[in-house]
């Protein structure tokens, strides 16, 4: 499995070299390298002048290091993620979308319903909880491991400066 590039903020633009102060707005970023994904984090001046090019992105406050974490990752943030991965083929980028499947369905935003298989693959089949109006969302099965699975999950919430 690959390892993902994990930076904390250290109050800095990884675009411009700028000095984020605590308490400051800023972006953070899922970028693509080709180490695969790493999370950058961007100053307002920078991003709307350069508008770097993101896998997703968003805007948070640097925290002050005395400060408790802030949870800022909604629902529809994660959501907006899984949907934004729904045709990529990288095996990183079907391992995240995997486990952001299984926390929502932790979430109880989605339900199994059926596994099928197609081409020596095994895919999960799963729906919207409430919306029956909604198609039924695909999801390759990677077949990770409970070490994986955990160690993606910590990952996940450290990119994102979430618990997961």
């Amino acid at each position: 499995m690959a390892e993902w590039e994990i930076n904390k903020p250290i109050g800095q633009c990884s675009g411009s070299g700028k000095t984020i102060q605590y308490g400051e707005e800023y972006f953070g970023a899922l970028v693509q390298s080709p180490e695969g994904l790493k999370r950058c984090d961007f100053c307002q001046d920078y991003w709307q002048s350069a508008k770097p090019e993101v896998f997703c992105f968003w805007k948070t406050k640097l925290p002050n290091p005395d400060q408790k974490k802030r949870i800022f990752v909604d629902d529809n943030m994660l959501m907006a993620f899984f949907e934004r991965l729904a045709n990529e083929t990288e095996q990183e980028k079907i391992n995240f979308r995997f486990v952001l499947a299984l926390i929502l369905m932790r979430k109880r935003f989605f339900k199994y319903d059926e596994t099928k298989n197609v081409d020596d693959k095994e895919i999960w089949r799963l729906r919207v909880v409430g919306d029956s109006t909604k198609e039924k969302v695909d999801v390759i099965n990677p077949h990770l491991n409970e070490e994986q699975i955990e160690q993606l999950s910590n990952q996940l919430g450290e990119i994102l400066q979430t618990d997961l």
